[in-house]
């Protein structure tokens, strides 16, 4: 029963489009993201996930996952009941070296939305999401009256008891979004989101209908302007030359009328206006260092799953010219697969 309950939070219908906006690409319905959990319940001292959830899929699976609890910021411990009641109750434990003090910086209150690790979203990408269930409609309506933000975070699994009956999970890589577009449906909503800076989880204050709660901004160690103003300009001349190229491969017609990269890289480069703390937002060089971990058209499975890793590195650093050098081994090693996979097509086309 654990296996069924874990299986609809990580991977129930999660099937994302990453998409720009409605004027700039043609959707692929089977590619939307359909979202559907337990009910989520809670008192002042633990969440407990009720109700054995629905999955669409068709599939369980059972995944052990062991990672090192030190390098997580917030870690939850679920227990099931297995006496017939399928409960499972988690309980947040924050690390002492990871406590913030409530002056560091300034706070949000917003509606949470979690997604399983192979979801993360990085800051300047962009996505769609297919929000049909009501407790997720009532979240996108207290989104649009919090200026149209929300946040995107992931509960990644980090430890499954031999017993079978407990399992620990981590909030983390929460991203800040903004909503760009919607379209209303006879069942639903088409959502259009943007990640805007990286967040950290403070605190749950509300989660039936939907989860809610405090977070602050989490920004990179502040570096002089000069030390990477060399860098950003060769990361931007090299993601201006992968989409030259990315341009050129035949795509599918439902694939984006424009790549992601340029659509991040546009993104990035303008200054966003948002109705919120500007710590909130990140510096243009942070911005533009996340602008390369974007799919490219016709990417296969591992070129996707690498690419999942690489963004999940890109979260964890603090360090602006780091990820600025990993972007840019990254745009280039892309460069070099884009024009082998033109090459290809280029005799196929003969």
């Amino acid at each position: 029963m654990l296996a069924t309950i874990l299986t609809a939070l990580f991977s129930s219908s999660f099937h994302y489009h990453s998409a720009p906006s409605k004027l700039n690409h043609k959707r692929s319905k089977r590619n939307q993201v359909r979202l559907s959990f337990s009910m989520i319940c809670c008192s002042s001292s633990s969440i407990a996930i009720l109700s054995t959830a629905s999955r669409i899929d068709g599939t369980v699976s059972r995944t052990r996952t062991r990672n090192s609890l030190s390098l997580l910021s917030h870690s939850f411990h679920l227990q099931v009941n297995v006496n017939g009641n399928h409960q499972l109750f988690i309980r947040r434990r924050i690390s002492r070296w990871c406590r913030v003090s409530p002056n560091a910086s300034s706070s949000l209150e917003l509606p949470l939305l979690p997604f399983n690790t192979n979801e993360v979203l990085v800051p300047s990408e962009s996505k769609t999401l297919h929000l049909y269930e009501a407790r997720y409609l009532a979240l996108l309506e207290e989104s649009l009256l919090r200026k149209k933000l929300f946040v995107h975070f992931v509960l990644d699994p980090i430890l499954i008891s031999n017993s079978g009956t407990e399992a620990s999970f981590a909030a983390r890589y929460g991203c800040l979004v903004s909503i760009e577009n919607i379209e209303r449906l006879d069942v639903g909503a088409l959502v259009s989101i943007r990640g805007i800076g990286r967040v950290k989880l403070l605190n749950f204050v509300q989660s039936e209908p939907y989860l809610k709660g405090e977070v602050i901004p989490l920004q990179d160690r502040f570096i002089g302007a000069n030390e990477i103003s060399s860098k950003v300009i060769a990361v931007k001349d090299a993601l201006r030359s992968l989409n030259s190229l990315e341009i050129k491969l035949k795509a599918p017609k439902e694939e984006l009328l424009q790549t992601c990269i340029a659509n991040s890289l546009t993104w990035a480069e303008k200054e966003p206006s948002l109705e919120c703390d500007q710590s909130f937002i990140p510096s243009p060089a942070e911005r533009i260092s996340f602008a390369a971990f974007q799919p490219i058209t016709r990417s296969t499975q591992s070129e996707t799953l690498k690419l999942q890793q690489q963004k999940l590195r890109a979260m964890d650093l603090k360090d602006t010219l780091q990820r600025l050098d990993n972007s840019l081994d990254l745009v280039n090693e892309n460069i070099s697969m884009v024009a082998a996979k033109l090459a290809i097509q280029s005799l196929e086309m003969q």
